[in-house]
């Protein structure tokens, strides 16, 4: 592979595609948390973007050093993702149903839930070291680090766009969130396994 104009297209399309499921994430919290601060808003981003450039990487590493562990691994991805995103989903379903006639409260998303959330939308992402297999550790680097830009902007977006209508939402947000969150699960789910 060379360095040329494709090779940051495909970069930045890589980047896309890997994305979206974290976008669906931040709307889903932009919609949980509809008066999420910028700096709140830049943390979970930066989370996802992270965990986007690392599991791209570590398929890398994977590919480079223990192929046939992470064939193994690479299986259970879709249920890892399904299992995850579900428990997330359904405690905002519920708590958004039991909540349905009250005020809502102000549910914020945690460290831990926004970990959860970051390995779950990315760790499809680890098969992705095996298209990029054939760089060196330099465009590897140079390709995560676009795939993380990338991810971070449009989470931004998402969490804009899901605190705009959370707040036209109000005590709707959480269950909507929910139910986003599970069907992505359950995208990630049956894509992996198809």
């Amino acid at each position: 592979m060379k360095w040329d104009l494709l090779f940051f297209f495909n970069s930045v399309l890589l980047g896309v595609g890997l994305a979206m499921d974290a976008f669906s994430v931040s709307l889903a919290n932009g919609l949980n948390e509809p008066e999420m601060t910028r700096g709140k808003m830049c943390k979970i981003a930066g989370v996802f973007a992270v965990f986007q450039a690392v599991m791209p990487m570590l398929g890398w590493v994977c590919v480079h050093t223990i192929v046939q562990y992470f064939r193994a691994f690479e299986k259970l991805i879709p249920w890892i993702a399904l299992a995850l995103l579900s428990l997330i989903g359904g405690k905002m379903l519920v708590e958004g149903i039991r909540n349905k006639d009250s005020q809502p409260e102000k549910v914020q998303v945690g460290m831990a839930a926004l970990l959860i959330q970051g390995v779950a939308t990315s760790i499809d992402a680890l098969s992705v070291g095996f298209t990029v297999a054939e760089y060196g550790l330099d465009m590897v680097l140079v390709c995560v680090l676009i795939i993380a830009a990338v991810t971070f902007f449009i989470c931004i977006m998402g969490l804009m766009i899901g605190k705009r209508f959370g707040t036209k939402l109000s005590n709707k947000a959480s269950v909507l969130g929910g139910a986003i969150l599970i069907v992505i699960g359950l995208e990630i789910f049956i894509t992996g396994i198809l």
